[in-house]
């Protein structure tokens, strides 16, 4: 994710900013034109920016319980961002936790959207695709009559995405991670692994391109439930780390995928964060480390660019957080076969692109 600049004083901001700290505007995010916008109050509940005083803005209906601070149109229809607008269930907010959830919910949900809009991926809704469109539920837990909670499960079918709004809470979320054995766990993680779900319905399954999908990831018709089950109860077969970017990709050709595609987007976005900042890595006496993200990562030539400066700035970042003591921010090894199926993904997403209607 790259910072932005204060449109009236020019100070940095970054994404989910809401007020300028140095002079004070009103901040608002234009997925019209990818932009942080300093804003001037107009007329009755809405906003101008200096930078399109010719169009007249409101906010997501959803910035007044301070989750969204995306911005719309005056004259398009919806009260809901375009990211907001793909919500079916959301969580509680009769209580501070549960807004407090959709708050960082929320959060994860735009930086997902961000990425989709970057790269100019389809995301029909509901409206537009009423059944295969992309929609959220945030599912809460069950609590049973003995006082057991049952969880809510995170999982996709058919465009439906559903998150246990739990994982929004830290404790609970480190718990499910621990319990799974697994080295990484965050709502953007979950956002942009079950997107990838609905990526290969889109762009795969929908367009009968399964025969390039095959030959990189294998063949997707085995069964997928004994797959999983297979999965959980036996783990990952020995030495996965040679083909697969985590063990639950080796469970099945569509977990691959849509681990390879979360991947995907945590690295073109954690470079382009790098890019922003200046950072290089050179580290004296290890030429072969050294690595500048030169290049915009959202328009990568293919996958070994990205790799190039990724592994690096990989090796450094988790450097950085074990001298503050914490975890490695990215515990994963990129084996030749996974570059491979990065550069499916960085193929597929470059022949999918589809053009934004920009605002007049």
């Amino acid at each position: 994710m790259r910072f932005f600049a204060c449109g009236n004083c020019n100070q940095l901001v970054h994404f989910d900013n809401t007020q300028c700290v140095n002079c004070g505007h009103r901040l608002g995010f234009l997925p019209d034109d990818l932009a942080m916008h300093a804003l001037q109050p107009s007329g009755e509940g809405g906003w101008q920016s200096s930078a399109r005083p010719q169009a007249a803005l409101r906010f997501c209906a959803n910035a007044g319980l301070d989750i969204c601070n995306w911005l719309i149109p005056a004259d398009r229809q919806g009260e809901l961002c375009e990211a907001c607008s793909h919500n079916r269930l959301v969580p509680n907010t009769t209580n501070p936790d549960g807004v407090d959830r959709w708050r960082r919910i929320g959060q994860a949900q735009r930086h997902l959207f961000y990425s989709l809009l970057r790269l100019k991926l389809p995301h029909p809704d509901r409206i537009e695709d009423p059944v295969g469109g992309l929609v959220f539920d945030f599912l809460e837990d069950t609590v049973q009559p003995d006082g057991n909670v049952e969880p809510a499960m995170t999982g996709h079918e058919e465009g439906l995405i559903a998150i246990r709004a739990a994982e929004a809470d830290d404790a609970t979320r480190e718990k499910a991670r621990v319990e799974m054995n697994e080295p990484y766990r965050t709502l953007l993680g979950h956002f942009r692994h079950e997107v990838g779900h609905f990526v290969w319905n889109k762009l795969v399954r929908d367009r009968n391109a399964f025969e390039g999908f095959r030959a990189v990831f294998g063949d997707e018709r085995q069964d997928y439930a004994a797959a999983l089950q297979a999965h959980y109860a036996n783990g990952a077969p020995a030495a996965w780390q040679d083909s697969f970017i985590s063990a639950y990709a080796a469970s099945h050709p569509w977990e691959d995928f849509a681990e390879c595609f979360a991947h995907y987007l945590h690295i073109v976005d954690t470079l382009e964060t790098a890019r922003s900042f200046g950072i290089e890595v050179d580290p004296r006496g290890h030429e072969e480390m050294a690595a500048e993200v030169d290049f915009d990562p959202y328009r990568a030539a293919g996958a070994e660019q990205l790799v190039t400066a990724w592994i690096p700035m990989s090796v450094a970042i988790n450097a950085i957080q074990r001298s503050m003591g914490q975890p490695d921010s990215y515990p994963f090894i990129l084996s030749a076969p996974v570059v491979a199926k990065l550069e499916y993904v960085h193929q597929l997403i470059r022949g999918a692109s589809t053009p934004r209607q920009q605002m007049a």
